[in-house]
């Protein structure tokens, strides 16, 4: 485990102060997801309020509550990809960085290119699954099995949107080193 900054994050040069296409999508892409997690904050915040109705409800009037738990579902699950990009603009996943000792500087940005990559290949794939399950839903008119029944695009919508959004932030982030900008 490594406390403070890791050696690809050492005296960062702003991409934002940058030109191009690549640092503009990088300012857009902060402005947006400073908003997207104010609004997945207060997602949250709702989230909390409706399980803790539900279970209040239930216990002191006994009421029914078929809906609390799938619109908390609905807002957790916003939430989460919604701010997916954010966690990976500001490098906040987990990593294993074991080997950020061992190799070269250049090394080290060969691998954090190639990881870049990869991820990229996956959730790229989980994008494309995304919006296809989000499409179905929506044209077959898919619902859940709950009394309530709201739309299941809703909830594979956000998924999608919020893989775009990711999969946007990383190609973002592997053109930066080509613009002569440092990784954040």
């Amino acid at each position: 485990m490594m406390h403070g900054p890791l050696p690809d994050r050492d005296d960062p040069v702003d991409a934002a102060a940058r030109h191009g296409l690549a640092a503009a999508l990088d300012r857009v892409l902060a402005v947006l997801n400073s908003i997207i997690v104010v609004l997945a904050a207060l997602a949250l915040v709702a989230a909390c309020a409706i399980l803790s109705y539900s279970v209040l409800s239930r216990a002191l009037f006994k009421a029914a509550n078929y809906w609390q738990d799938e619109a908390a579902v609905f807002l957790l699950v916003g939430a989460t990809f919604m701010t997916a990009a954010y966690v990976q603009q500001n490098r906040g996943h987990i990593g294993i960085e074991a080997f950020v000792g061992l190799l070269s500087p250049l090394a080290n940005r060969i691998r954090l290119w190639l990881v870049d990559a990869v991820t990229l290949l996956f959730c790229a794939f989980f994008t494309w699954k995304s919006w296809t399950l989000t499409h179905e839903a929506y044209v077959d008119g898919q619902v859940s099995n709950s009394m309530w029944s709201p739309p299941l695009a809703i909830p594979y919508g956000l998924m999608a949107l919020g893989m775009s959004l990711l999969c946007v932030q990383i190609i973002v982030q592997l053109a930066l080193p080509f613009t002569g900008a440092k990784r954040r």
